[in-house]
C-alpha cells in the first residue's frame, strides 16, 4: 500500500548525549537534536499485519496535526522542529478515523463495519506508569505517526483497546462529515486532557484565554466555551484562523503584534487577571511571559504546544498570585475519549466549522506544506478521496 512516509538521518546535534535506550531502540527522545535532513514522499509500504487482538481500519479522514508540520519544518540546521519521542522512517499520521474492515480473531468488541477514531498513544498498560494511572507517560510508549506507522495511508491496523466507537457523531453529522468530525478527536482529547485533567479546569465565569488558535486551540477554546467561561479572549496571527475563534465563540481575538497581549487582559479583566491560560502556540518563550504578567489570582497556565525552548519564569509572581503552571501530554486515559465523544455528539462542542482542506493520500505532501502557512483551521487527508486536491 501507499503511506506518507517521513525519512530523516540518524545525526545527534554535537552538544546532545544519546542515551543507552535510545541507541537500543533507535527512538530519539527529543526529536529536535537527533533527526537531520527530515525527507517526506507518498511511497510504497508494506501491508500491515493483522495481530489477534488488532482490527485492520480503511483510514477515512486524518488531520494535519501542528506535529506533522513540525516534522517538514527544520531549524537553521537542518533538523526536525518536532522535540518529542520519534523514530524514522514511518508512515505520518495521527489525528484519524477509520471503518473496521478485518478483525483479529480475539477481537471481541468490533465488528466490520463499525467506525472508530484511535488513540495516538499505543500504551503497555504493564509499566508503573500505566500501572499508576497515568498512560500518557508508558515507559513502553509507542505512537502512531511517531515511532511507529500512522494514519496518512489507506490501511492501519491497531489494538481494539485504542478505538473508541463514534457512531453517536455520526448520528449528529451524517457519515462522510461525522468521519471529518471524527477524526478531531484525538486533538481535542489533547485540549482536553491538558485543561481538564492535568489542569482541574475552572469554574464557570472564569476568565480564560488561548494563546496560538490552530486546531488545538481552537478546540480548547471550543471547550472553554462549552465548560462556561465568563470571557474567552484569543492571540493569532491567522486572520483566517481568528475569524474561526470568533464563529466558535471568542469574545475578542487579536493579532499579539498588534498588542501587547497582558496589557490587553488585564484591561478587559479590569485589573484581575485571567483564571486560565492555554498555551497552544507551541513559543511560549513569547507567550508563557505575557500570561505570567496577567495571571488572576490562583490563576492557573497550560501549556500544550511543544517546543525545544528553555522559558524564563518569574516564579515570585507565581507565589504571590497563588498561580499554578501545568505541562501537559497526550490524552489518553481519564475517561477523555468518551467525554469528548459525548460533548461532540451532544452538540455542546461543533468544531466541524473548522475543516477547511481536504487533499487525497497522493497529495498528501502538498497537505503538509500548505499547513504551514498557519491560515488553515483542520487540513484533512482523506485516503479515499477520488481526485487531486479536494479543497473546498
Amino acid at each position: 500500500m501507499k503511506g506518507l512516509v517521513l525519512d530523516a538521518q540518524w545525526k545527534p546535534k554535537a552538544d546532545y548525549k544519546v542515551s543507552d535506550w535510545e541507541k537500543q531502540t533507535g527512538k530519539a527522545i527529543t526529536g529536535n537534536s537527533v533527526w537531520y535532513n527530515p525527507k517526506l514522499e507518498v511511497r510504497e509500504w508494506p501491508d500491515p499485519e493483522v495481530g489477534v487482538h488488532d482490527v485492520l481500519l480503511e483510514i477515512q479522514a486524518c488531520g494535519v496535526c501542528g506535529s506533522d508540520m513540525h516534522f517538514y519544518e527544520t531549524d537553521d540546521q537542518d533538523y526536525i522542529l518536532y522535540p518529542g519521542l520519534t523514530k524514522f522512517p514511518t508512515i505520518l499520521g495521527h489525528e484519524f478515523s477509520g471503518k473496521v474492515v478485518e478483525v483479529g480473531k480475539e477481537v471481541t468488541t468490533l465488528v466490520p463495519g463499525d467506525y472508530v477514531t484511535v488513540e495516538e498513544m499505543i500504551w503497555c498498560g504493564r509499566c508503573i506508569p500505566c500501572r499508576n494511572g497515568y498512560p500518557n507517560h508508558c515507559t513502553n510508549l509507542e505512537e502512531l505517526g511517531f515511532t511507529i506507522p500512522g494514519a496518512f495511508a489507506r490501511y492501519l491496523a491497531v489494538d481494539e483497546k485504542f478505538c473508541w466507537n463514534v457512531d453517536a457523531i455520526l448520528e449528529r453529522y451524517g457519515v462522510e462529515r461525522g468521519l471529518e468530525v471524527a477524526a478531531m478527536s484525538e486533538p481535542t482529547c489533547v485540549s482536553y486532557n491538558a485543561m481538564f485533567e492535568r489542569a482541574e479546569g475552572f469554574k464557570p465565569g472564569h476568565f480564560v484565554s488561548v494563546f496560538g488558535l490552530g486546531p488545538i486551540g481552537l478546540a480548547a477554546l471550543g471547550l472553554a466555551e462549552a465548560a462556561g467561561a465568563g470571557m474567552i479572549v484569543g492571540f493569532e496571527i491567522s486572520p483566517q484562523r481568528r475569524e474561526l475563534a470568533r464563529a466558535l465563540g471568542a469574545d475578542h481575538v487579536y493579532d499579539p503584534r498588534d498588542v501587547v497581549p497582558h496589557e490587553v487582559l488585564l484591561e478587559l479583566s479590569h485589573g484581575a487577571g485571567f483564571d486560565f491560560n492555554v498555551e497552544a502556540a507551541g513559543v511560549p518563550e513569547l507567550t508563557v511571559p505575557e500570561m505570567e504578567k496577567a495571571l488572576a489570582i490562583n490563576g492557573k497556565i497550560s501549556q500544550i504546544g511543544r517546543a525545544a525552548q528553555h522559558v524564563p519564569m518569574y516564579l515570585e509572581t507565581f507565589q504571590v498570585r497563588r498561580a499554578q503552571f501545568y505541562g501537559a501530554q497526550g490524552h489518553s486515559g481519564h475517561e477523555t475519549f468518551p467525554n469528548v465523544i459525548r460533548m461532540v455528539a451532544s452538540g455542546r462542542l461543533d468544531l466541524s466549522s473548522i475543516v477547511t482542506s481536504r487533499y487525497g493520500l497522493e497529495d498528501a505532501v502538498e497537505a503538509i506544506a500548505k499547513s504551514i502557512d498557519r491560515a488553515d483551521g483542520k487540513i484533512m487527508v482523506k485516503p479515499q478521496m477520488n481526485g487531486r486536491n479536494g479543497n473546498n
